[in-house]
């Protein structure tokens, strides 16, 4: 079985699956309300830029569209490509996306990309794909203020605390008199992790809901090598 898998390529390939692929690339496709996106890690940038590395990131994206499983990307990935390109390979990200208008951005070294999600058919593609260039700067960890759990409030609550603790300026004050300062600072924290609150990386002056229909908006995913 070993000399089988030596005449195939695939335990040269097996050998270099520890090695580090922290460079790579990604691929959107945005077809009808269906956004494709598909994420492969490799080892040098220089491979990542190369033409045969985007043609194969393409032959990912018809996997996908055909319905096939990252482990069938994989097993495509290592027969066709990872012993002729000599490099730990690795498919990151593999999904696809529905929704009626999707506006997409892929930052221009290929390795940080966004969609946005609308249900409304009227939503201007232009302006979706201007959030979602926001949203592959402003890095929203969720896309209402509502979103927000009381697990994750609370943690940055004892977060606070402690640090107020520690420092000179609050250190001597009780309890209950950080808290109420913290309880204060809720509003802003909530706004900075809210793709909707946060300022508009075009035009700081605006918040996203006020330049897209905040309610239209129904998800958003920042994909990043």
């Amino acid at each position: 079985a070993i000399e089988e898998l030596r005449k195939k390529g695939l335990a040269k390939a097996a050998s270099k699956a520890d090695r580090e692929a922290f460079e790579g690339a990604i691929k959107v496709v945005v077809e009808g309300d269906k956004a494709y996106i598909v994420s492969v890690s490799c080892e040098t940038d220089f491979l990542a830029n190369s033409d045969r590395f985007k043609d194969m990131l393409s032959s990912v994206v018809a996997e996908l569209k055909a319905g096939k499983t990252a482990e069938d990307a994989k097993a495509m990935i290592d027969r066709d490509y990872s012993l002729e390109m000599g490099e730990n390979l690795q498919v990151r990200d593999f999904k696809v996306v529905t929704g009626t208008k999707i506006g997409a951005y892929v930052h221009s070294n290929n390795k940080l990309a966004a969609i946005v999600v609308s249900w409304d058919a009227s939503s201007d593609e232009e302006k979706l794909k201007q959030v979602a260039m926001h949203v592959t700067a402003a890095n929203p960890e969720f896309l209402r203020a509502s979103d927000i759990s009381e697990e994750v409030v609370e943690k940055e609550k004892a977060i606070q605390l402690e640090a107020m603790k520690n420092d000179p300026k609050t250190a001597g004050k009780p309890d209950e008199v950080l808290l109420k300062i913290i309880e204060g600072k809720m509003g802003k924290f909530k706004s900075e992790i809210s793709l909707l609150e946060q300022n508009f990386v075009i035009n700081p002056d605006i918040k996203v809901k006020d330049f897209v229909w905040e309610n239209s908006l129904t998800a958003f995913y920042r994909i990043s090598i």
